[in-house]
C-alpha cells in the first residue's frame, strides 16, 4: 500500500506540472484568432513566443481544415527548419518561418480559406518538461469591394404620405459586402419608415415625409475594405407648415398688428412649403367673409379701414393638396403719443391701465395695460413702421394691451377731449 505521503508528493507535482502547463499555453504562446486575407496577396500566420528559443527544443505540425473537409497535414517543423510538406500540390503553397513556428501562404487564393491548426511539443531540457500546445486560427480571403453605385426609385420629386421610395446599393467587385445607409453623413437605423433588406442593400422609406429631405449614400465594407458611393438627393413635396402673417409695419402682439391712421400696410403670408403655397386673403366682418386678393402679399391702407378689422390667409399646396389658415386682427390707432405717455409714467403707475390717447376714451376701440419698455423714445413721432421693431417686445415680457373690450363704430369729439385730457392728467 503506498504511503499517504507519497500521494501528496504525487500530486504536487502533477499540479506543478499542470501550473506549468497552462503558463506555457496562456503566456509563451501566442496567435491571433482571426486573419483577414486579400485575394492574391501573401498573409503571415504568425505565432509569438514569449520564452528563449536557444533554450528550448520545439517540434509541431500545422493543419487545414475547410468547411466539409478533412483535416489536412500542411507542414511539419523541427525547431528552425521544415521536416517535410504534406505533398506536392502543398509544396508552394505553404512555408515554414522559423524561428517561431510561422506560417506562410505566398498568395491567397480560395482555396486558402479554412482554420488553420498548430500542434505544437516544447521540450524545456533545463527542467525536463514536454509541454504541448495547440492553436487554431480562423482565416478568410476576401476581393476588396468596388466603389458602390446607388439608384433610387422613382427618381423625380415625391410627396409625402402619399409615395414611397426605393433606395438600391450595389458593387461590382467583392465579397461578403455589408451595406450601411447615410443621410447627410448620418447612419440610418431601421424604424417603422425605414425597411431594410438582409444584407442592408436596399432602402424602402414608406410612406416618405418631409423629414426624409437630404443627401443620401451607401457604404459598402467587408472585412479588408470599405468605400462610399456618390450623393443623391432626395426631394419631398410638403406641407404648408408653420403658416404665419408677419409684416414690416405697426406693432404686433399676438394675433394682433396695431398700426398708425393713414399709413400703407403690407402682409406676407409665410409657410413651410414645397413647392411654395397659393394664398388668399380674405376680410371677416360681421361675420361675413370676402376674398379681397389672391397671392402672397397683402397691401391695407389704415384709413379706409375701421378701428379694428380682422383678415384671414389660406394657404393651399397644389401638388400635397393640403391647406392651412390664419388670422389677424388689424387695429388702428396713434401709437406715438400713447407710447410718450407710458414712458412718462413711473413704472408703478405703468402696470394699471391706462387710457390709449386714441379718440373716445372709455368707448375706444380696447383697454390696455402697459407695463414697462426698455429704452426711451426721442421724439414724439413714432410711424407704424419704426414700432415694427418692437415685435421682441412680447418676447421681453412686455405687454401692450390684453383685451379689445369694444369697438366703437362713430368716436364723438367730447369723447376724444375728454380722453386727452384723462391722460394729461
Amino acid at each position: 500500500m503506498e504511503a499517504p505521503g507519497r500521494r501528496t508528493f504525487v500530486a504536487l507535482c502533477f499540479y506543478t506540472a499542470l501550473l506549468t502547463l497552462s503558463e506555457v499555453n496562456s503566456e509563451f504562446v501566442q496567435v491571433p484568432s482571426v486573419l483577414n486575407g486579400v485575394k492574391g496577396k501573401s498573409l503571415l500566420l504568425s505565432v509569438e513566443t514569449h520564452f528563449q528559443n536557444e533554450d528550448v527544443e520545439i517540434q509541431g505540425s500545422w493543419y487545414q481544415t475547410r468547411p466539409g473537409a478533412p483535416k489536412t497535414l500542411l507542414v511539419t517543423f523541427h525547431n528552425h527548419s521544415a521536416i517535410m510538406v504534406a505533398s506536392m500540390r502543398h509544396r508552394n503553397r505553404f512555408f515554414f518561418q522559423p524561428p517561431n513556428a510561422s506560417l506562410l501562404i505566398p498568395r491567397l487564393d480560395d482555396a486558402a480559406e479554412g482554420d488553420y491548426h498548430l500542434d505544437l511539443d516544447i521540450h524545456f531540457p533545463q527542467r525536463q518538461e514536454l509541454v504541448r500546445v495547440e492553436r487554431t486560427i480562423h482565416v478568410t480571403v476576401d476581393v476588396p469591394v468596388s466603389t458602390p453605385v446607388i439608384q433610387k426609385t422613382p427618381s423625380s420629386t415625391v410627396v409625402e404620405d402619399k409615395e414611397n421610395v426605393t433606395w438600391t446599393c450595389w458593387v461590382e467587385n467583392g465579397t461578403r459586402v455589408q451595406y450601411q445607409w447615410l443621410r447627410n453623413n448620418m447612419p440610418l437605423d431601421a424604424s417603422d419608415c425605414h425597411q431594410f433588406s438582409q444584407d442592408n442593400s436596399t432602402l424602402v422609406i414608406s410612406p416618405v415625409r418631409k423629414k426624409d429631405i437630404g443627401q443620401y449614400r451607401c457604404l459598402a465594407r467587408n472585412h479588408i475594405s470599405q468605400r462610399q458611393s456618390h450623393t443623391l438627393d432626395l426631394n419631398v413635396f410638403y406641407g404648408p407648415y408653420n403658416l404665419a402673417v408677419k409684416s414690416d409695419h405697426g406693432l404686433r402682439t399676438g394675433e394682433v398688428f396695431t398700426v398708425n391712421p393713414g399709413e400703407l400696410v403690407f402682409f406676407d403670408c409665410q409657410a413651410d412649403s414645397n413647392p411654395p403655397n397659393s394664398c388668399m386673403w380674405i376680410s371677416k366682418t360681421n361675420n361675413a367673409t370676402e376674398v379681397i386678393t389672391v397671392g402672397l402679399r397683402l397691401e391695407v391702407t389704415s384709413y379706409k379701414l375701421a378701428q379694428a378689422e380682422e383678415f384671414l390667409c389660406r394657404a393651399f399646396n397644389n401638388v400635397t393638396q393640403k391647406q392651412d389658415e390664419t388670422q389677424f386682427t388689424l387695429v388702428v390707432a396713434s401709437l406715438g403719443a400713447v407710447l410718450m405717455n407710458i414712458y412718462k409714467r413711473p413704472l408703478t403707475e405703468a402696470k394699471h391701465p391706462h387710457c390709449s390717447g386714441h379718440e373716445d376714451a372709455t368707448e375706444d376701440f380696447g383697454i390696455y395695460e402697459f407695463v414697462s419698455i426698455p429704452g426711451k423714445m426721442e421724439s414724439t413721432q413714432a410711424s407704424s413702421r419704426s414700432l415694427a421693431h418692437l415685435e421682441s417686445v412680447q418676447d421681453l415680457h412686455t405687454t401692450i394691451y390684453d383685451v379689445i373690450r369694444h369697438i366703437p363704430e362713430t368716436p364723438t369729439l367730447a369723447n376724444q377731449s375728454l380722453l386727452l385730457k384723462q391722460c394729461e392728467a
